[in-house]
């Protein structure tokens, strides 16, 4: 039987900080990682939630020197199009007019050229939804 793929949703609080940092970084040791969380749990409490999230098939590592550096399984891109697929689904109900209207009223001022791409960007999309 095929493995199941993880998925965000599989992932504690603490799972989620700590990826969001790998993310962030690319890469990071445990203690880098430790160095970074908000209200940090102790560092072997930070290994084990790593040892976790390798089991899960979230993170790699390789050992440089006597510590372990962990990276991110998934691309960035695709872990940003899962949390966009989240949070529009979670605090937006689906609904991607009000995701939108919500990111511009969060940021207040929007460049003309921001605006320009956001207008290119609806006007691909309903190009794709209108063909068969």
């Amino acid at each position: 039987m095929p493995q199941e793929k993880p998925t965000p949703e599989s992932l504690t609080r603490r799972e989620r900080q700590i990826m969001d940092i790998l993310y962030a970084s690319g890469k990071a040791t445990a203690r880098e990682i430790e160095d970074k969380i908000p209200d940090a749990p102790t560092g072997a409490t930070v290994r084990t939630i790593l040892r976790v999230l390798l089991k899960k098939g979230h993170v790699m590592h390789r050992q440089e020197g006597r510590a372990f550096v962990y990276e991110p399984n998934a691309a960035p891109a695709k872990a940003a199009q899962t949390a966009v697929k989240r949070l529009l689904e979670v605090f937006f109900q689906g609904s991607l007019e009000r995701a939108v209207s919500g990111l511009l009223d969060a940021r207040q001022t929007a460049s003309a050229e921001e605006l320009a791409r956001l207008e290119t960007l609806i006007r691909e999309a309903r190009q794709k939804s209108s063909q068969p």
